[in-house]
């Protein structure tokens, strides 16, 4: 391991950190906005391990590829980060939330 703190992670935290994106989503049903997308789109997130952007959302949640479904699935999307349950990766990409590992 480099003194530097690069590479300490090694084989098996990388292989925690993949575990961690399947770990589903946990969120109080009563922490969610009263819409019925918010849990569904929490749903989303638990089928995938990668980053997700609005207009996937948009598609797994079978709404019409529209200019204003997709913003409103962006909007949605910007007050789960808000709400601490989701992230955004950079500009657009969304990813869960990590929760921090108990000691």
């Amino acid at each position: 391991m480099k003194a530097d703190g690069k590479g300490m992670v090694g084989h098996a935290g990388a292989a925690l950190l993949r575990l961690a994106d399947r770990i589903p989503v946990q969120a109080n049903p009563s922490d969610l906005p009263e819409h019925p997308d918010y849990p569904r789109i929490l749903a989303v997130f638990n089928q995938t391990t990668g980053p997700l952007r609005a207009r996937d959302v948009c598609e797994a949640l079978d709404h019409e590829l529209l200019p204003k479904n997709i913003e409103g699935a962006r909007a949605k999307l910007k007050r789960l980060v808000k709400l601490g349950i989701l992230t955004e990766a950079d500009s657009g990409n969304f990813t869960r939330q990590h929760q921090p590992s108990g000691s």
